[in-house]
Parts: C-alpha cells; sequence; structure tokens
C-alpha cells in the first residue's frame, strides 16, 4: 500500500463504515481493515490520517485502530512470521512520540497506550532513544505535553511493581533512573511551585494537580522493586512536599460530586501508598519522616467524610496506617490504650458500617457486589481496609484491642434487639466486627486457618447466626441472611461438624431467596462445605449425611438458575457440579431430568466463562457416574446431546467447541467396542486444517483423535486410506511448532500403538525424516522428551531391530548417532512413571534384542547405554532446562483465542501402553539380560564388570537378586 491520497481516502471512507451501527455495512469494512492489515504502510497511513484529517472523528477512530492494531501484531513470535515489516516498525518509533505528545488528550490517550505496547516489547534494547525523547520534552513548559510524556512513562514503568527480579529487570531499571529521576525530581518541585503561584487559578490547578497524581505514580513504580540511591539522597524534597500535599486544602480543588474521586482525593491517596511502601519496605530510611505521615494520615481520617468519592482515600489512608501498626519497630506509637480506643472510635467502627451505598450495591448491582465481597476484589473498600487494620493491630495487641471490641458487639446486638427493623445495621456491623476480629489468617480454599482464641466462635454462631437463618422468610433482612451464610463459609474450619449439618438444609433453604446475594452466598456456601476435608482426605459429609436432602438440594438449584439475575450465575453452577461430585450414585434417578435441564442451558448459548466450564463439568459427571453403573446409558447421553452439539460445531461457536470435543471424548471412552458411525461421520472434519488453527482447539482434538484411535483403528485403517495421511498431516503441523509439539507426539504415539503395522509402514520412514528436521531446526528439552518417549514406544511396538534399520536406513550409522548424542546423554529427562516406564521397557529391547549392539562398531555403546537406563531407575530427574529456551504459553499467543479449559471430569486415565507386559521394569531388565546372557555365555558379564561403574553395577546386581536370576 502506498502512502498515496487515494489510500488515505479509501481508508477513511473504511473507517466511517466501521461506525456505522448497521451490521450489513459495519462487518464487511471490518473485514477489509483486516485483510489490509499485512500490507506494509497500512500503520504509517493511519498515522497520517490521525495528523492530517480535518474530521475529528475520523481521527479518533484511527487512533484507535492503530492501538488495536499495536497490540494485536507488534510481538513478535517465535515460529511465526513478522506480522509488521521493519520499515514500518523504524518509522513508527521514529514519529508516534512527536505525534503522540502534539494530539489532543482523547488521541494522546491512545497513541500513550501504543508506545507503552511498544515499549514492553522493544524498550531499551531496540528503542534506546525513547526516554531521551521523553525527558527532553520536561523542558517545554507546556503541561499538555508534560502530562503525556508522564501518562506514557507511567503506563511503561508500573510493570516493575509485579515483575519478578532479574538482572535484566535492574538493568533497565538502572538506564531509566539514571536518565530519569533527576528530571522527574525537578519536574516535581516546578510543579508544586507552580501549584503556589496559581493557586487562586482552578483550570491552571487541574493541570497541575494531574501532574501531581502522575509524578506521585511513578514515584511508586520506579521505588517500588528496591530503594534507589537517588530517591535516598532526595528523600527530604519528595517527603516534605509529600506531607505538604496531604495536609493542603484548596476549595477551588474540591468537587460537588458525591460519587467521583476529585483530583485531591486521588492525589493524597497516591501519597497514602507511597508512604504506606516506604513504611514497609524501608522503614529504616524512612523512620524520622514517619510520625509526621501517621499525624497528617490520622487527621486526615478523622475529618474525612462518609461520601463514596472518598473512599479510595480513605482505604488507603487505613492501610497505611495497617502497615505501619504491624512492623514492631513502630509499636510504640500504638501502645498507649486512648490512642488505641481512638483508632476503634474513630476509625474503625465508622469505616465498618454498612453505608446507603453498599446498600444501593448489594441490590441493585449484586454482581459487583458480589465480586468485591467473596472474591477480596475489594481491596480498596473501607471495609476491607478496616478490617486489614483490625488484624494488624491485634498483631502485639489482641488482648486490649478484643476487649475494647467486644464492648462495641455487645451494644450494637442490644441495639439491634431493641428494634430490628430499624436497627439491622448495628448487627450487620458487628458481625463483621467479629468476622475482623477472629480472622488471623484466611484461604480462599480452607476460609479461616488460624483464629483469634479469644472470640468465641461457635456461640456467636448459635446465638446470633442460626436465628436469623432459621426464620421461616428467606426474603427478610437480606443483608444480615449474606452475613450469616458468609459467616458459615468463613469459619467452616472453626465451627463444629453438627452445627454445619444443621445448617445446610437451611442455605439449601435460601436458596430460594429473590435477593441474588443471598441465593448466591448460599450456593456458595454449600459448595465450599462439600468440598471440606475430614480425618483421610475423605470429604467432610459423605454422600448418606446429604442423602436427606437431595431431591430438595437439586430442584432449590436449578430453581435458583431461573432467578432474575441469575440465568447465568457461576457460582450456582459450581454448586450444582460440586453436588454431583459428591453425591454420586444418589443423583442417577434424576440425571434424565437434570441432563435436559443442562442442555437447555447450553442451547441458550451463555457467555460467562466460568459458568459454561462448571456446565460441562456437571455433564461429565453426569456421564462418568451414570455409565459407571451402566455403561449402555452413553447412547441415551449421546441422544440428548449430539443435536446441540451438532449446532455448536456448525455455528462455529468458539468458546464451546474445546469442551465439546472433551465430552465426546468421554463418550467415545465409554463405548467398549467398535466406533459407532455417528463418530466415524464426525471423523474427516476433525482433521479440517481450519480447526487446529485456533490454539484453544488443539489439546481437545488431540484427545478426541486419541480416542478415535483408541476404539476404532481398525475401522479407520479400513474406511478410507485418506484417513492417515489426514492424521500425519496434523501431527506433522503440530510437530512444527514449539508450544504444540507434545501435543503431536500424544497424537503420533496413539497411531504407533492403536494402527494396524500395515496400514502405517508406507509413511514410517517420512515420519522419522519430520523429526530429524525438527531436532536440527529447534531442539528443545520439552521435545527430545517427548521424542525419547516416542522411540522407545516404536521399539516396544515394532522392535529393536525395526529401530535399528529405520535410522540407518535414512542415513547410514544414524542409530549410533542417536544412542550416543540423544538417548544416552538425555534419558535422565524424561519424567513421569508411565513415560520412565516406557523408556525402560525399550532400551531393555535395545540391549537385549537387537544384534548390531552385540556384533558391530555399537558394541561400544551397548555398556553406556546400559549405564543410563540404571540412572534413569536411580538417579534424580534431571530437570534443567537451558537458559535460552522458555516455552512460550497459550497465553502468550498472538491475538485474542479462546484458551483450552481442561475438564477435571472429562479427564482421561494414564494410559500404560505397556501394561500387564511389564510390571517391574528393573525385573524385566534382570530376566532381559538373563536371557542374552544365556544366547551368548560369558560375553555379558565381562561388558558389565569391565566398563559398568561400581555404583551401577551394585544396582544391577541387586535387580538381578530380585529377579533370582544370573548372568551366564
Amino acid at each position: 500500500m502506498e502512502l498515496s491520497d487515494a489510500n488515505l481516502q479509501t481508508l477513511t471512507e473504511y473507517l466511517k463504515k466501521t461506525l456505522d451501527p448497521d451490521p450489513a455495512i459495519r462487518r464487511p469494512a471490518e473485514k477489509f481493515l483486516e485483510s489490509v492489515e499485512g500490507n506494509q504502510n497500512y500503520p504509517l497511513l493511519l498515522l497520517t490520517l490521525l495528523e492530517k484529517s480535518q474530521d475529528n472523528v475520523i481521527k479518533v477512530c484511527a487512533s484507535v485502530t492503530f492501538k488495536n492494531y499495536i497490540k494485536r501484531n507488534w510481538r513478535i513470535v517465535e515460529d511465526e512470521p513478522n506480522k509488521i515489516c521493519e520499515a514500518d516498525r523504524v518509522a513508527i518509533k521514529a514519529n508516534i512520540v512527536h505525534l503522540m505528545l502534539s494530539s489532543p488528550e482523547q488521541i494522546q490517550k491512545q497513541l500513550s497506550d501504543a508506545i507503552s505496547i511498544i515499549g514492553r516489547e522493544d524498550f531499551p534494547q531496540k528503542w534506546p532513544d525513547l526516554l531521551t525523547e521523553m525527558v527532553n520534552r520536561f523542558q517545554s513548559g507546556d503541561f499538555h505535553v508534560i502530562n503525556g510524556v508522564l501518562r506514557t512513562a507511567h503506563s511503561l514503568f508500573k510493570r516493575y511493581r509485579h515483575e519478578f527480579k532479574s538482572n535484566e529487570l535492574w538493568t533497565e531499571i538502572k538506564l531509566v533512573l539514571d536518565a530519569f529521576a533527576l528530571p522527574l525530581t525537578n519536574l516535581f518541585k516546578a510543579t508544586i511551585e507552580l501549584c503556589s503561584t496559581h493557586a487562586n487559578d482552578a483550570s491552571a490547578l487541574r493541570i497541575l494537580f494531574s501532574s501531581l497524581i502522575l509524578i506521585s505514580k511513578l514515584f511508586y513504580s520506579l521505588n517500588f522493586q528496591d530503594l534507589p540511591e537517588f530517591f535516598e539522597d532526595n528523600m527530604e524534597t519528595w517527603m516534605n512536599n509529600f506531607h505538604t500535599l496531604l495536609t493542603l486544602d484548596n476549595k477551588l480543588l474540591q468537587t460537588d460530586d458525591e460519587e467521583e474521586a476529585g483530583l485531591l482525593e486521588l492525589l493524597k491517596s497516591q501519597i497514602c501508598d507511597n508512604a504506606a511502601l516506604y513504611a514497609q519496605k524501608y522503614d529504616e530510611e524512612f523512620q524520622r519522616y514517619l510520625p509526621r505521615f501517621v499525624t497528617a494520615i490520622w487527621n486526615l481520617l478523622v475529618t474525612t467524610g462518609q461520601e463514596v468519592k472518598y473512599d479510595l482515600l480513605v482505604s488507603n489512608a487505613i492501610q497505611f496506617l495497617a502497615s505501619v501498626c504491624e512492623r514492631p519497630h513502630y509499636k510504640n506509637l500504638f501502645e498507649d490504650q486512648n490512642t488505641l480506643t481512638s483508632i476503634c472510635e474513630k476509625v474503625i467502627v465508622p469505616n465498618m458500617e454498612f453505608r446507603a451505598a453498599d446498600e444501593e450495591a448489594f441490590e441493585d448491582n449484586s454482581e459487583e457486589y458480589i465480586r468485591r465481597d467473596l472474591e477480596g476484589s475489594d481491596i480498596d473498600t473501607r471495609r476491607r481496609a478496616a478490617c486489614d487494620l483490625v488484624r494488624g493491630l491485634c498483631k502485639f495487641f489482641e488482648g486490649p484491642v478484643t476487649g475494647i471490641f467486644s464492648g462495641y458487639v455487645n451494644s450494637m446486638l442490644q441495639e439491634y434487639a431493641k428494634n430490628p427493623s430499624v436497627n439491622w445495621k448495628h448487627k450487620d456491623a458487628a458481625i463483621y466486627l467479629v468476622t475482623s476480629l477472629a480472622s488471623k489468617a484466611q484461604t480462599q480454599k480452607h476460609g479461616i486457618t488460624q483464629a483469634n482464641e479469644l472470640v468465641n466462635l461457635t456461640e456467636f454462631f448459635v446465638n446470633h447466626i442460626l436465628p436469623d437463618l432459621k426464620s421461616a422468610n428467606v426474603n427478610e433482612f437480606p443483608v444480615l441472611k449474606a452475613d450469616g451464610i458468609k459467616y458459615i463459609m468463613i469459619f467452616r474450619n472453626q465451627v463444629p461438624k453438627e452445627h454445619l449439618l444443621v445448617s445446610i438444609p437451611l442455605l439449601i433453604n435460601h436458596l430460594q431467596a429473590e435477593s441474588i446475594v443471598v441465593h448466591t452466598y448460599a450456593a456458595h456456601a454449600l459448595e465450599r462445605l462439600f468440598t471440606m476435608r475430614g480425618p483421610n482426605n475423605a470429604t467432610l459429609f459423605t454422600a448418606a449425611e446429604i442423602a436427606p436432602f437431595v431431591e430438595i438440594l437439586l430442584t432449590n438449584l436449578f430453581k435458583a438458575l431461573t432467578l432474575p439475575g441469575s440465568s447465568e450465575n457461576e457460582y450456582i453452577m459450581k454448586a450444582i457440579m460440586r453436588s454431583f461430585s459428591l453425591l454420586q450414585e444418589a443423583i442417577i434417578p434424576y440425571i434424565p431430568t437434570l441432563i435436559t435441564q443442562l442442555t437447555q442451558k447450553l442451547l441458550a448459548n451463555p457467555s460467562k466463562p466460568h459458568f459454561n466450564h462448571y456446565m460441562f463439568e456437571a455433564i461429565c459427571l453426569s456421564i462418568r457416574i451414570t455409565c459407571k453403573a451402566n455403561p449402555a446409558a452413553v447412547v441415551n447421553f449421546e441422544e440428548a446431546l449430539f443435536l446441540v452439539f451438532t449446532e455448536i460445531l456448525q455455528n462455529d461457536v468458539q468458546e464451546f467447541i474445546p469442551y465439546v470435543f472433551q465430552v465426546m471424548s468421554l463418550l467415545l471412552e465409554t463405548h467398549k467396542n467398535d466406533i459407532p458411525s455417528s463418530y466415524m461421520a464426525l471423523f474427516p472434519h476433525l482433521l479440517q486444517p481450519v480447526l487446529w488453527e485456533r490454539t484453544g482447539n488443539i489439546p481437545a482434538l488431540v484427545r478426541l483423535l486419541q480416542a478415535f484411535l483408541e476404539r476404532g483403528s481398525n475401522t479407520i485403517a479400513s474406511a478410507a486410506a485418506d484417513k492417515i495421511p489426514g492424521l500425519l498431516g496434523v501431527f506433522q503441523k503440530l510437530i512444527a511448532s514449539k508450544a504444540n509439539d507434545h501435543q503431536g507426539f500424544y497424537l503420533l504415539n496413539s497411531i504407533i500403538e492403536h494402527m494396524p503395522p500395515e496400514s502405517v509402514d508406507q509413511y514410517r520412514k517420512q515420519i522419522f525424516i519430520l523429526l530429524f528436521q525438527r531436532l536440527q531446526n529447534s531442539k528443545t528439552t520439552k521435545f527430545i522428551k517427548s521424542f525419547l518417549v516416542f522411540i522407545n514406544l516404536y521399539c516396544i511396538k515394532y522392535g529393536a531391530l525395526a529401530l535399528q534399520e529405520i535410522f540407518d536406513g535414512i542415513q547410514p550409522k544414524m542409530f549410533g548417532m542417536v544412542l550416543e548424542k540423544i538417548i544416552i546423554p538425555e534419558i535422565q529427562k524424561v519424567s513421569g512413571n508411565v513415560e520412565k516406564k516406557i523408556c525402560a521397557v525399550g532400551i531393555t529391547k535395545l540391549l537385549t534384542e537387537c544384534p548390531p549392539m552385540m556384533d558391530t562398531e555399537y558394541t561400544k555403546l551397548w555398556t553406556p547405554l546400559l549405564q543410563s537406563l540404571i540412572g534413569l531407575f536411580e538417579l534424580p530427574e534431571d530437570d534443567t532446562i537451558p537458559d535460552e529456551e522458555h516455552f512460550i504459553d497459550i497465553e502468550d499467543t498472538p491475538g485474542y483465542q479462546t484458551a483450552f479449559s481442561q475438564l477435571a471430569f472429562a479427564g482421561k486415565k494414564e494410559h500404560d501402553p505397556v501394561g500387564q507386559m511389564v510390571n517391574n521394569p528393573k525385573i524385566h531388565l534382570a530376566q532381559s539380560l538373563h536371557k542374552l546372557s544365556t544366547a551368548c555365555p560369558g560375553r555379558v558379564p565381562s561388558m558389565v564388570s569391565t566398563s559398568l561403574n561400581a555404583e551401577a553395577l551394585q544396582y544391577l546386581q541387586g535387580y538381578l537378586q530380585a529377579a533370582s536370576v544370573t548372568l551366564l
């Protein structure tokens, strides 16, 4: 594509069409842009448009399109073609910073994002002048430009907050600090001076405070990994100014909005974060500034209102106090009983109250409320911060704090008792306080793992939680019901089992509550209780204990999915899956009805990933449980599911396809005899290249093809000659990819193991040639391990001589090269019991059933091969991986692709192709060596005694003794 006016005009017209609400116009335009994306100059045309177009809408559209193009294509992935030509890359990097800084804010943000995506890949090695170009712009004095630089720097450097320590990271941060720390500090001082100069100019202050927020965020990122020398030397400047800003109040910056935090609140929140970072990580250096910050932040907390716009500020301020109070050398700041009482009274209790905003979220935005409350994404809520502060104070002052709060809890409960319908919020706060006090350590999986000894959790449960859950009206006081259910979830390991058993029917009852939060919590609590482990690692509750409630449990769970707002409720679906898993045979009578309800759900094409995952798990469980009792029932499942599956495959519902393949594998593996014709009709479609283009499909497709080969290799071999080339074509594609080569080997191993030998004969040599080509071009540890398992499986299936002949048929003496360069040095890397067994049996065959190993130049490799086999048995696995290797994760592959989700209950049993043929590979080796020594007397003992090292010889003698044989 040339950089011509005609092309700019064409591009403008197509961009316009992508904004059209009519899909008939919009989709073809999107398709066209997609089709020209790979052309040279395409990104430069977009940049020219957003610079020169007269139409503002087109400029914004071009900037968004450009950013998304960069996001999809900039990263260079190994084994894949480079999607942006080098000339375009160079031109983009030469122009984008200037363009970003001279654009209006809306476009500036898009280009800033694009720079940080490019920077993540190219900075600093491939883009060394980026920093210089940015720092030079600080001199411009134009805060539109300066804020553009700061915003870009923030998106580039914020990854330092979560990257693992490495030399590469340190080198990069040092480079950034050398170029950036001083200009940033000078800018910080200059901006603060300008704030004084323009103290009465509201619009100037807004721009300056936006800069200060970004500068404070950059300070956090640059100081996160370690305390840089520069910032240590300039701590006075930064801390004094931070302290001044914390105590600043300018009427011009106050907002009327009660919901949205203003610039002043955002800046103070970030400063609290910065102070907490220093207090936690660099307490020695920060010690002399700390008391000032504690006072300032304390005053801030006591004077800040309850409005939502202050939530982030208050929670960050409380988190600062929490991080300080649990460090031993600040203990003295909190020791005084009056200080503790004051903190409890003025900071903790007020911030634990259930506010009108919480009530609104509970009723109208339940999904967000649940996410914050259950999943711990309430990190920036007042309640969570207050809870953390209680925990922090309890570290050194558990007794006094528990004493102070017990008084509050009792008075709150008394207030509630006087008039429950008016004072229910008092009880809510009391429950929250008890929970905060009692929780010392907590995990998502186990709830509370360590509790405060001074709180009697069972007594509180019996007196204050159970009565709410026992009340007949499940819709009364929904917040308290949710609190009670959450209490069971959190303290499930502290409350005795008999009390939990009493609560199960109550929880089942609350699945019918109208409140989304209440019925979701009920489902989640049941799911958590059903996963609890008792003695011997068995589930705490047995199927027999839950049996009396089976019908009502299943009915209410499925009914809950019909309640408004819960048609795709992942917690309910997870509870359904867990109930199936716990109850096993007890659900068989209900399965016909349940599977109908699940398929109806599937037909509705739900869109929530977790919900879908648990739904497919529940389907797999239904199949497993029923077919275990009655294998013939598989036909009923096929009748129920195949129509829906066909529809999913025909409509190409991408996120469901990997699941469908896994369920089909499970169904197919349940058949004991040949493959039904309905599956064979599908077989050719599974080999279509388009299905294999999507990374997410690959593991499930390979599994399904393996099931076909296992159950119907003869049918496949006789059905048509073109099936095997199709399978091998898939293998060839997979083997070429570093990410999926192991899947290629899974398929190849199944072909070798199950297909009739004559059907594979003509392709064998070609298979090995492909493997050797890949070994030559790109030898990774993962490939070597898979290759070793394959050649040993081949040796078991076709014989040791056949393996030697095929190698030497490709190139003379190649068999020796493979032994010397691959098998002997690398066999130690093989992991997994079945894989090790395959290799042990294969190598034993090479040692004892391959004549050339005894009477050609290969004989010199016999003892080293035996030595390496004994090493495989006795030495620890060699799990070293060369430095230059890093495996590409599915998540790292470019573009959006549905990643593969493994269904636990569709799981394939580990298959051992050696099976009963060899139970103990060490005994098998001893017996095979005995047999070989009988055939050629005297040879084996002399080879063993002269060349095997002493330790290996000792192990070998142990095997011979265990097998009761000797070497002749």
